[in-house]
């Protein structure tokens, strides 16, 4: 009952921020365009400077910011059960084959497929579907090992380190460990558990999307040494070691050598971490890819504003407002010449070997997934957490019945 209530009231919410904004911009005859989007609060900063400017330039039109700090998705489903859907949707690559395959996002390819050569090649491959683009990329992710150059100094490693693959990684984590910090971090999201398949040749789905291939061999072999990190080599904290921290807070503590994330983590840890520090590349061989993802803007299918949406998304994903977002340091632009002009910026900041999440890309492919990936990555999350918090074989957690239950999804 409570569930349900709580459901009405966030639909009810939404229905009179919508209402109420429309009924009021429609008395000045501006055509009101709604805009969804999650985000930091200095990242909401620049967005609402953007929109702004493109009011400014566009009196006719007037933007309507619909920020969803949390449970981002659960809304935008709720919104489009809902008919109130916004105009402009933010959206990343997990989640948009969901409203794909709905038929609820505008077909962008006639818009905005022209602008291909603009950005890298892998952020537009996570949008599209069929031959047909259903989101403008702004930015792309990959995941990079920072590391603690104070430490490495200790131990009297080059602070330019060069991994080659993940047994590199294992023999380096184990050299830095001392009882004052461990060599690398655990997570339990399969996000950061998954480049370790993508880096052995394997992973949880194909790259087609039509079979499930956790089972494999390069899969198990890749699922027991990440929890070996933890429960054999110890090289890695495990949940109650972490305790009430995350592992980024261990690492800016100094209590993690190595540190496996994104670039988001970059204004932060330029903020707060008082050593010297820098990234290096994920290994993996050049036959195998890692994984990439994507975040953009889609348009409802349904708007009734399609045109001053499409204006406003032409306006948002241009050089200089991406430059501007970029600069937060939360992102990598999907557009190239932001991408290049971000590295070019950063020169003088940390980490010096930033062109790294550029020269990263060629050696990427976006992560696969369905229409159920969601549910999907609900099971690798419960699986995974199996493996590494009570030292199971993966091939006895991923066994028939589980690989059925994963099946069942496609």
């Amino acid at each position: 009952m409570k569930k349900i209530f709580a459901i009405c009231l966030i639909i009810f919410s939404f229905f009179i921020i919508l209402t109420t904004n429309n009924k009021i911009n429609e008395s000045n005859n501006k055509t009101v365009v709604n805009f969804s989007s999650w985000g930091s609060q200095s990242e909401v900063t620049v967005i609402k400077q953007i929109i702004n400017d493109f009011e400014e330039k566009n009196p006719d039109i007037k933007i309507n910011f619909i920020h969803i700090p949390q449970n981002y998705f659960q809304k935008i489903h709720l919104l489009f059960a809902s008919a109130l859907e916004p105009d402009v949707i933010f959206i990343n690559n997990q989640y948009i084959q969901m409203y794909i395959r709905a038929n609820l996002l505008e077909d962008l390819t006639p818009y905005f497929y022209n602008q291909k050569n603009e950005y890298f090649d892998e952020a537009f491959k996570c949008f599209i579907s069929d031959n047909k683009l259903y989101a403008l990329p702004r930015d792309i992710s990959t995941l990079v090992i920072y590391y603690n150059k104070d430490i490495l100094k200790k131990h009297n490693i080059s602070s330019q380190i060069k991994l080659k693959n993940l047994e590199d990684l294992k023999n380096l984590a184990q050299e830095l460990t001392t009882k004052d910090n461990f060599g690398i971090n655990s997570e339990e999201d399969p996000l950061y558990w998954l480049y370790f398949l993508a880096s052995n040749g394997a992973g949880a789905l194909s790259d087609d999307t039509k079979s499930v291939i956790i089972d494999s061999k390069n899969s198990i072999d890749s699922l027991n040494l990440y929890s070996d990190f933890i429960n054999k080599y110890h090289i890695a904290p495990s949940k109650s070691q972490i305790g009430s921290m995350t592992t980024a807070q261990m690492f800016i503590n100094g209590k993690l050598a190595l540190y496996i994330s994104g670039r988001w983590m970059v204004p932060k840890f330029r903020e707060t971490v008082m050593f010297d520090w820098d990234i290096t590349e994920f290994p993996t061989s050049d036959k195998n890819k890692l994984y990439i993802d994507s975040s953009g803007w889609a348009i409802s299918k349904k708007s009734k504003n399609k045109k001053e949406a499409i204006k406003f998304v032409e306006y948002i994903s241009s050089y200089s407002s991406i430059n501007k977002i970029a600069q937060s340091g939360l992102i990598i632009p999907a557009r190239k010449d932001s991408a290049n002009a971000l590295i070019v910026s950063d020169k003088n900041k940390k980490p010096h070997n930033s062109q790294i999440f550029i020269s990263m890309i060629a050696n990427t492919k976006p992560t696969p997934v369905i229409k159920n990936y969601s549910a999907f990555n609900d099971i690798l999350k419960e699986k995974g957490l199996i493996i590494l918090t009570g030292n199971h074989d993966a091939k006895d957690v991923f066994n028939q019945a589980t690989i059925k239950k994963l099946t069942d999804l496609l």
